[in-house]
């Protein structure tokens, strides 16, 4: 009986993984790639965010792959927060214009100086 009750857990589980697969979509990104990154409060010391302060941040360029569902971003040295973030908060960067858009050597330093 304890096996039955097992299996109809099991394809139980399954249909509603496949309910929720629907509307995921898998995000990638190439490590030097340019994205946006959504800052939420919960990332900021207790008193230090404002409801006016900036939601994103970006262009930055991803430092590391932690896997599928985390990266490692090279932040501005002003900001408080772990460089880390979850694909949730990570979108694409696309310029308004098309342009091709490069990193200035001063942001480029910085963030190659976290890595050694």
């Amino acid at each position: 009986m304890l096996a039955e009750i097992r299996q109809q857990i099991i394809q139980s589980n399954s249909r509603y993984k496949e309910a929720a697969d629907v509307h995921r979509r898998e995000q990638v990104f190439k490590v030097g790639g340019l994205v946006m990154v959504r800052l939420r409060r919960e990332r900021f010391p207790l008193g230090s965010y404002s409801k006016l302060a900036r939601r994103k941040l970006g262009p930055v360029p991803i430092v590391a792959k932690i896997n599928d569902n985390a990266y490692s971003v090279g932040l501005p040295a002003d900001c408080n927060t772990s460089s880390t973030f979850n694909v949730a908060d990570i979108t694409h960067y696309k310029p308004a214009d098309g342009a091709i858009i490069s990193i200035s050597s001063s942001e480029s330093s910085s963030s190659d100086a976290g890595e050694d």
